[in-house]
């Protein structure tokens, strides 16, 4: 059958089931939303690219299903690369489209022209610039398949505007071989019964599993390992909610503001068994002195370019983490480390996650009671920042892929675009963005996507009126020298005794003004009656501007350069 390729474009999505696509048209891309318009795909009108990307991302992270967004030629898709780096750094399986100006005007500086290929190349996992019409149906169909197999990431395709026009056969190829791209998914048989043995002799061993584990779909083989061999469980921010928070043996985020009984555990365990994790530096600390009593490190994942990239592992076992999991469950002994358990709860008894309980307006007490009212069964996206810490921290997700944040890139205002994303792939969910004044205005014009598309997600501003994570390092190590963080007037610029502070901007009344709910909390004992509030409405996005502490910091915290057992766990100053 004869098709453009615009039509073809518009086949290839439907056969590969995508439902919802999110992004912004553009003059390169005309031909391709033409055909969009009769389509049954669910087309999200973003209201800036990065927005789309994220969308797409959240969308992805929240259901393990490819993410698809797309953007017009040049600032179009230059406008995409934050989104993408994003999704390669965390391994999230995007594909992304952009609009190209005519094959015959590449590299001419034709107008809104850019090399998008050249561009993105570094921050996605594969890319294609499609010359040939006939090349088209096969390209997406690659694409698709590399963005979801082996360590998934996004995915590029550059559709020059001759070629949506371009009519050809169409041809839907059903099997995908790729000669170059094989990746494995079972471990070495050999490997999995070196680790098992090494579990039977392990007097303290801990499981580091990372995000690698939620994406394979591993938490059934992660509790049953765990129970089995009795081994405790802490988790990077990109695999929390993979482990049932109330278990004796699970210990919570480790790392730079991890828990302190995590980053003990670590530092004293003869055994570590990383499960698609990669040892990165807000997990290890400083290298040097990280995980000096273990005598063995083993590291199960996908990628084998990540194994003994950052730390030497004697047990290597590439695999997909559910399947390496799944065998390894046949073959490990049960197995009781009481005396090892007991020292963990030692720990945490002696140094439990606390801040200072009063009448004031405190964000880990917000976040607290988001959890209290939603029973851990929400969605939370973060932004970046103290919000992401304090999430990570006090929301005691119950379910993997319920806790979505920026983890590798640390991308300020990924948090909300990203909740949009997740609420439209799972409409029944509640779903939050916790959010920081200053990550929440990066990409705050996307109120209008989510009320325009009435999509009921509420977001928590933890407002301290500054950049939080940096003042809070700016407190600690550079003597309280408050460099460019604070976003709001000094109230003594004028030298009147009658000038006063000025925030910017009122939250409430730039929600007000897309058409969503604003409500704002300075008082302790006004949120749960707001958040409550927030829960009751369900035809639009919810913004509560909390007006929380502003000299409030983030404990646990290893200092850069440290050890993860060298950690403060309450204000220096």
């Amino acid at each position: 059958m004869q098709k453009t390729g615009a039509e073809i474009f518009v086949e290839c999505l439907i056969r590969e089931n995508v439902k919802t696509l999110f992004g912004i048209p553009g003059g390169v891309l005309l031909p391709i939303f033409d055909k969009l318009y009769d389509s049954p795909i669910n087309f999200i009108l973003t209201r800036h690219e990065q927005g789309a990307c994220h969308m797409a991302d959240g969308y992805a992270r929240s259901t393990g299903k490819v993410g698809v967004c797309i953007a017009t030629s040049g600032p179009g898709a230059t406008n995409l690369t934050t989104g993408l780096a994003t999704a390669h750094m965390d391994s999230i399986p995007l594909v992304a489209f952009t609009g190209q100006v005519a094959t015959s005007l590449i590299g001419n500086d034709a107008f809104q022209e850019a090399d998008t290929t050249g561009i993105t190349r570094p921050v996605t996992k594969h890319n294609y610039l499609v010359k040939d019409v006939k090349e088209l149906a096969e390209t997406i169909r690659k694409a698709f398949y590399i963005a979801h197999t082996g360590r998934p990431g996004p995915v590029l395709i550059d559709i020059p505007v001759d070629i949506q026009r371009a009519v050809t056969e169409f041809v839907w190829p059903e099997k995908i071989e790729m000669r170059s791209y094989k990746p494995k998914t079972s471990g070495h048989p050999v490997q999995i019964e070196k680790l098992a043995e090494a579990i039977a002799r392990s007097e303290r061993p801990v499981l580091y599993v990372g995000g690698g584990a939620v994406i394979s779909g591993g938490w059934t083989e992660l509790l049953k390992l765990a129970e089995t061999a009795d081994i405790p469980v802490t988790v990077t921010l990109m695999a929390i909610g993979i482990f049932p928070p109330d278990s004796e043996l699970y210990l919570g985020m480790l790392g730079m503001h991890g828990m302190y009984w995590a980053n003990m555990a670590m530092q004293n365990a003869d055994l570590i068994i990383s499960v698609g994790s990669r040892f990165d530096d807000r997990c290890t600390g400083n290298l040097s002195l990280f995980a000096p009593k273990a005598k063995t490190i083993a590291h199960i994942d996908i990628d084998p370019t990540s194994i003994s990239k950052n730390v030497p592992v004697q047990i290597p076992v590439v695999g997909d983490a559910k399947t390496v999991l799944s065998e390894l469950n046949k073959i490990v002994k049960k197995k009781k480390h009481t005396e090892w358990v007991k020292q963990i709860n030692k720990w945490k008894k002696e140094k439990p996650l606390t801040y200072s309980n009063d009448n004031k307006l405190r964000p880990q007490y917000v976040i607290e009671q988001i959890n209290e009212l939603t029973k851990g069964e929400a969605i939370v996206a973060t932004e970046v920042g103290q919000n992401q810490m304090w999430s990570a921290q006090y929301y005691r997700a119950k379910h993997p892929r319920h806790f979505i944040s920026s983890g590798g890139l640390g991308t300020m205002g990924y948090g909300f675009p990203a909740a949009i994303g997740a609420k439209v792939a799972n409409p029944d969910k509640t779903v939050f963005d916790i959010a920081g004044d200053g990550s929440f205005q990066m990409n705050i014009q996307e109120l209008a996507t989510a009320v325009i598309n009435k999509t009921n997600v509420i977001v928590a501003i933890l407002n301290n009126s500054c950049l939080g994570m940096v003042r809070q390092w700016q407190e600690m190590f550079y003597d309280r020298r408050y460099s460019a963080v604070q976003l709001h007037s000094r109230p003594d610029d004028s030298g009147s005794k009658h000038s006063k502070e000025i925030s910017s901007p009122d939250f409430v009344k730039v929600a007000e003004a897309y058409g969503a709910e604003g409500i704002r909390v300075a008082r302790k004992e006004d949120v749960v009656p707001a958040l409550k509030k927030a829960l009751s409405i369900k035809d639009k996005p919810v913004v509560i501007d909390f007006i929380v502490e502003r000299e409030e910091n983030v404990f646990p915290m290893v200092p850069a350069g440290k050890a993860l057992d060298d950690i403060v766990t309450s204000s220096l100053v």
